[in-house]
């Protein structure tokens, strides 16, 4: 359908002023009833449902079973009609936000607050039960709230009138999350069915999540037909233990199991508000799958059909009267009657009411006389199994109650009275039993830093522990991994092993000069280094290290680098040739692969006179291939000498 514009005049009655909301088989507007002066909301059925004729029956049927639900906790439906081809429902105009708005700005609600909410949900499904509709729809959507958490719950105008035979077997309506599991088997639907969805709302309340989610409405279907919800308390320990059984009864599979009315559901919320106002409980849990004991009080036992007491009878129960009372006086004999005989046939009388006297006294004292007492036998720490048996053997009835705790699954963690207590003979042990430390699920701690890390797994329930490895990729106080890994189930209080990066494991610099290139690189790897390969000219054989960075023996990080300086080969030694004639000194300059640079010197000394008296670089020297080497050769002064001075 096309939405529709202001002031439009749907039926020549309600003028539209604006849109509410859409959902997934009607758009919602509030509009003024031109009648009678006020605001109502009207409910649009899109077009798609409009053209099943077997869905409009139903819908104006169960449509009229909802106009006639009156309550202060339930949004009355004035009128029903058509416009445009489609049909609509006028109803109550509400102030107020949505339950799932609440939930979203507020959840978890203090218990109080939620008991308070999800009563007035009840009142308003007793109140529809008991005129035979039932929901089928009832989640936090369809329930507004006033500021002061006056509660309305909306759309019984879809409701299945119980007593309709429009709807099909098998259909399934509803929300996934809120689906009982008999809706999601598309099996018939009962007050129990609105109860299942009322319990799920009080979960979301006091937890801030529903039980059951998933990817897909399917998903979560088939955990409402074959999971059991999480306790409460284990999402948020805080949550009273009455409060989480009546939750976990509300959302028992088997319907028979649940809450079996309205009124049995207020009952034990009532009483565990009263408990909330007395303070704390002492009992710190009940068992699951049942109402707290204190929530249900036992009916008393029923006199077997036999022994009818009428008030008369009991009235001599509880107090004989005296024996001169109950003898009966036999009547006056005939007259006439020898007065041996009178006496005679008084006897039996006298005697007969002087048991019976016995007897009432007798039973009055058994009655009033004190039970027999034994000793409590201490149970602590045995399996339920063993300790049930032995309590039993000791003369005393056995109540189970049900806690998460450290213990093993089904053992006796505690027990009333304690042991060694004298008890009456029959009366009730009441044994507090572990349901194991309850599940969790492990925390993404990957990447954090350890101090952090272990906040988080500490603040899931569960007791960090760190085992240190190095690293050549994670820095150092690092979470490498945790065992076991992110996402598991375990028990609470249990150990996650956080493996920390100690950062790179120390390592010696290995000697690698003098070693060909191949050899060394292989021998830095080996020790976790990489090698960085340098050329240098040295005078060394080609592709042979000649130095390092850093020298060998330095201890640094594994993973770090080492630069190898490889000889390129082409230096080398300047002969030495001084002393020697020019001609030898040119071809021994040549031969070691160098050029020679001749200059002369003049000199007045004969054996100086063609011979390299300096060169330049000096012998020893290293020089690349090629480099010129210069030698000054003397040559002999042809000047004669100066003559003496006389």
């Amino acid at each position: 359908m096309s939405e529709i514009a202001e002031n439009t005049v749907i039926d020549g009655r309600y003028r539209v002023t604006h849109k509410i909301g859409s959902g997934g088989m009607a758009d919602v507007y509030c509009a003024e009833d031109a009648h009678l002066g006020r605001r109502v909301a009207l409910k649009l059925l899109h077009k798609r449902f409009a053209q099943d004729t077997e869905f409009v029956e139903r819908f104006r049927r169960e449509a009229s079973s909802a106009a006639g639900l009156q309550h202060p906790n339930v949004v009355g439906v004035y009128d029903r009609g058509e416009f445009d081809g489609t049909y609509y429902i006028a109803m109550e105009y509400c102030e107020g936000r949505s339950l799932k708005d609440v939930i979203r700005a507020d959840a978890p609600l203090e218990p109080r607050r939620a008991i308070h909410i999800v009563k007035q949900m009840l009142f308003a499904a007793r109140f529809a039960h008991r005129r035979n509709v039932i929901h089928r729809d009832l989640k936090p959507h369809n329930v507004i709230l006033d500021p002061e958490d006056n509660v309305k719950v909306t759309d019984f105008g879809i409701a299945r009138a119980g007593a309709s035979d429009i709807t099909q077997a098998g259909a399934i309506m509803g929300t996934a999350q809120y689906l009982s599991p008999e809706q999601a088997q598309g099996r018939p639907v009962t007050e129990a069915s609105d109860l299942y969805s009322i319990g799920i709302v009080l979960f979301e309340l006091v937890t801030g999540r529903a039980p059951f989610e998933g990817e897909s409405a399917v998903a979560i279907a088939l955990k409402h037909v074959n999971q059991p919800p999480p306790p409460p308390r284990e999402l948020l320990s805080s949550i009273p233990p009455e409060l989480e059984a009546v939750v976990l009864k509300a959302l028992d599979k088997d319907a028979s199991r649940r809450y079996g009315d309205a009124e049995s559901f207020i009952r034990d919320l009532e009483a565990v508000e009263a408990h909330l106002e007395r303070g704390p409980v002492d009992v710190e849990s009940t068992a699951v799958f049942a109402p707290p004991a204190a929530v249900v009080a036992a009916p008393p036992a029923p006199l077997p059909s036999s022994t009818a007491v009428t008030p008369a009878t009991a009235a001599t129960v509880r107090e004989p009267p005296p024996a001169a009372e109950v003898a009966d006086v036999p009547p006056a004999p005939p007259p006439g009657e020898p007065p041996g005989e009178r006496g005679r046939g008084r006897w039996p009388w006298i005697l007969g009411g002087a048991l019976v006297a016995a007897l009432l006294v007798a039973g009055f004292f058994l009655l009033i006389a004190p039970p027999n007492k034994a000793n409590v036998p201490e149970v602590v720490g045995q399996t339920l199994s063993s300790a049930r048996a032995e309590v039993r053997g000791a003369g005393f009835e056995v109540d189970i109650r049900r806690r998460s705790d450290p213990a093993a699954a089904d053992t006796v963690v505690d027990q009333v009275p304690s042991p060694g207590t004298r008890a009456d003979e029959g009366s009730t042990v009441t044994l507090i039993v572990s349901n194991g430390p309850g599940t969790v699920k492990v925390p993404d701690v990957v990447g954090l830093e350890e101090a952090t890390a272990r906040k988080r797994v500490r603040a899931a329930g569960l007791a960090p522990k760190v085992s240190r490895e190095s690293s050549t990729t994670i820095a150092d106080g690092v979470v490498i991994r945790s065992d076991p890994s992110a996402g598991r189930p375990v028990d609470r209080r249990s150990e996650v092993t956080l493996v920390v990066s100690s950062g790179p494991e120390q390592v010696d610099v290995p000697d690698v000069t003098g070693q060909n290139q191949a050899d060394a690189v292989a021998a830095l790897r080996e020790k976790g280094l990489t090698a960085v390969v340098r050329e240098k000219t040295s005078s060394e054989p080609a592709d042979t290290v000649v130095s390092q960075s850093p020298a060998a023996g330095q201890q640094i990080d594994q993973g770090s680098t080492v630069t190898i300086f490889i000889s390129n080969g082409k230096v080398k030694e300047v002969p030495d040739v001084v002393g020697l004639s020019q001609a030898e000194a040119e071809r021994e300059i040549e031969d070691a692969g160098f050029v020679a640079s001749t200059r002369t010197r003049t000199t007045d000394q004969p054996d100086e006179d063609g011979t390299v008296l300096s060169q330049s670089p000096r012998g020893g020297a290293e020089r690349r291939e090629g480099a010129t080497v210069a030698i000054t050769v003397g040559m002999l002064s042809t000047t004669p000498a100066p003559a003496p001075s006389p």
